[in-house]
């Protein structure tokens, strides 16, 4: 008899890999991490300073850099690899898209080699069509390569919401779907707060939900990387704790539903476009992609968000 551990990859080793690895492993969701980075020294400082960490964690789990031949018999592997927005040139993140496909041309080739045949979550930017480019240069079962995209996106969104109804927002159900970026929009009509839809909640209820500036609220969401980026550079521990969520559901078979980017034939009216959207993850990546029923306006501009992606996307295979 033989236990199996619950082996990640990560790839890239700076700000977002290493809270993304640090999440995982003070969560125990896993059982080994090996980082891979072009720079090797840094790879090993944060593996060594993750590892250190461990003696006074819950679990154990070892912490150490390699390199691709790690991979191939590794159950999860997270793209973090690529450069963040410069927003001193008022970069978004997709200007960065030249400069991150660059990289994941080269990562795509070590996967190949590797062997590797588990579950990809990219989380590099614009993490959508990162995401779909990976999936189409690997050629890769699209149910097994997904972007945590707006995941954070809606934890945001959540926040926003509680902070104006001074509700805790674990009380509150919200998705930002589409783009994890500029173009990402709320389904109002799907919001909800203990189960009860907000426009009912103004409606019966205008002394305080009406005074509801839901537009203000969105852009508050969409804003907040751009607050934290603004502030210290990096964003760092929401993205570790999004990377942890969704990989304690994929690899505990959770069926959870969370707001991932996936890639739709059909869904929502969209074909060969990876966009986020509510979806069933389990040990086997995307297990189900649930389709919201959005308002005519909502329909609207979860298409142009998604035409964005395909425009960027095509230029992405363009380079």
């Amino acid at each position: 008899m033989s236990l199996k551990t619950r082996k990640v990859i990560i790839i890239g080793a700076g700000h977002v890999g290493s809270h993304a690895g640090y999440a995982l492993a003070s969560q125990g969701i896993v059982d080994e991490i090996v980082y891979i980075d072009t720079d090797v020294k840094k790879a090993e400082a944060q593996a060594l300073d993750i590892y250190d960490s461990t003696l006074y964690l819950q679990r154990h789990v070892s912490v150490k850099a390699g390199d691709y031949s790690d991979a191939a018999d590794a159950d999860l592997l997270i793209v973090a690899a690529g450069p963040l927005p410069d927003m001193s040139k008022g970069q978004t993140r997709m200007d960065t898209l030249k400069q991150t496909i660059t990289i994941i041309k080269e990562v795509v080739k070590e996967i190949k080699k590797s062997g590797f045949n588990g579950i990809i979550v990219s989380i590099s930017n614009p993490a959508d069509v990162v995401a779909h480019y990976i999936q189409h240069e690997l050629d890769y079962p699209p149910r097994r390569i997904i972007s945590t995209s707006t995941t954070l996106d809606s934890a945001r969104l959540r926040r926003a919401v509680s902070d104006a109804v001074n509700i805790d927002q674990k009380s509150v159900y919200a998705y930002a779907l589409g783009e994890h970026g500029e173009s990402q929009m709320v389904p109002w009509s799907t919001v909800t707060i203990a189960g009860k839809p907000i426009y009912e909640l103004i409606s019966e209820r205008p002394e305080k939900y009406g005074k509801l500036d839901l537009p203000a609220i969105a852009a508050e969401g969409k804003a907040g990387g751009w607050h934290i980026l603004g502030g210290k550079g990096s964003t760092e521990f929401g993205i570790g704790a999004a990377i942890a969520e969704v990989s304690r559901a994929i690899l505990g078979d959770e069926k959870k539903i969370l707001p991932v980017s996936v890639l739709l034939n059909g869904e929502y009216g969209q074909q060969d476009i990876y966009a986020s959207v509510p979806a069933v993850l389990g040990i086997n990546g995307v297990e189900e992609i649930i389709e919201l029923h959005l308002m005519k306006e909502e329909k609207s501009q979860f298409d142009a968000s998604c035409k964005t992606m395909k425009e960027n996307y095509e230029l992405a295979l363009s380079l």
